[in-house]
């Protein structure tokens, strides 16, 4: 099915791709050779690691040999779940106009950086969907024994089986932006470059689980952001694995989000900032052990009228 039409700017911009892991090597592996095998490559691959075991950095290196695109490997102190941090970090050493974020458990369809693209409007983010899978399906995945290796409509041991179905052109007609605040998932989420950096990306001050991509989403609307959701398009599936989303009760994490809320805010105070002196130059790419991007000067786009306040 023929894509809708792209704008001049996304025709032309570099993508980013920023994957968080935490110690699933053969699940990232999955994930990273799903990347490598895209109708249209992504500028570059960024693994942003919140403390993973020395096994991670190996399948890296050992995949760097013969990867498609620029891979890189961010690496920070296992202090606690920080993927606040963690995604700053990847903000901060982007070398792309539009970053899109993923999991390191979600595993895409070939077209996924080419739906991203054709999407991408000026003006909003972008909202993905997934497929979740069960504990069965995952581990055959996992083995290599599903060809594609994503499932399909009629795939057992999956649910939101609607988000297996790729028809660009109706994910085209059938968003329209807004600023609804339900549903907000950075597993598949996707920015312009700059819009992050005048919001000052996630709020680190938010640990442990949950609500730090949602705040963000409060204070992109808050910017004048609109969000679009992409539906049958830039498919991706998630692979089963335990959760803690039930189990946390009094989450600190919610009182942030209602702050943010509350005070109107466009910018929190621990944010990406923090972090774009350490990448003024590209990091490494693993392929090379060399700089293989330019340099960017990066200057956020004036901020949409409002409160100025900033979050802790």
């Amino acid at each position: 099915m023929k894509l809708p039409n792209r704008t001049p700017e996304s025709s032309l911009m570099r993508i980013s791709v920023a994957v968080i892991t935490y110690n699933w090597p053969r699940a990232l592996e999955l994930v990273l050779r799903a990347l490598a095998a895209q109708t249209e490559l992504p500028y570059e691959v960024i693994v942003t690691d919140d403390g993973s075991q020395p096994a991670t950095r190996e399948l890296l290196l050992r995949l760097a040999h013969d990867y498609p695109t620029r891979l890189v490997h961010l690496w920070q102190p296992d202090e606690g779940a920080r993927m606040s941090r963690a995604r700053n970090c990847a903000i901060a050493a982007a070398q792309g106009d539009y970053l899109v974020l993923l999991d390191g458990d979600m595993v895409v369809d070939r077209h996924f950086i080419a739906d991203h693209r054709a999407f991408a409007r000026r003006g909003c983010f972008v909202q993905g969907s997934r497929v979740l899978s069960d504990a069965a399906l995952s581990a055959r995945m996992l083995d290599g024994e599903l060809m594609p290796s994503v499932p399909g409509f009629f795939s057992r041991g999956i649910e939101r089986r609607r988000h297996t179905l790729r028809m660009p052109a109706l994910a085209y007609w059938s968003t329209r932006p807004g600023r609804r605040q339900g549903g907000i998932k950075s597993c598949n989420m996707a920015f312009w470059q700059d819009d992050l950096l005048r919001v000052n990306g996630f709020n680190e001050a938010m640990t442990g689980w949950g609500r730090e991509d949602t705040e963000l989403a409060v204070r992109a609307f808050h910017a004048g952001l609109l969000r679009r959701d992409v539906r049958f398009s830039a498919l991706a599936t998630h692979l089963y694995h335990a959760t803690r989303k039930h189990d946390v009760r009094d989450n600190p994490n919610d009182r942030i989000l209602q702050d943010t809320r509350d005070r109107h805010l466009l910018r929190c105070r621990w944010g990406v900032d923090q972090h774009l002196a350490e990448f003024v130059h590209a990091p490494l790419d693993l392929r090379t052990g060399k700089t293989t991007a330019p340099p960017q000067v990066r200057v956020p786009a004036m901020a949409a009228p409002g409160r100025l306040a900033v979050a802790s």
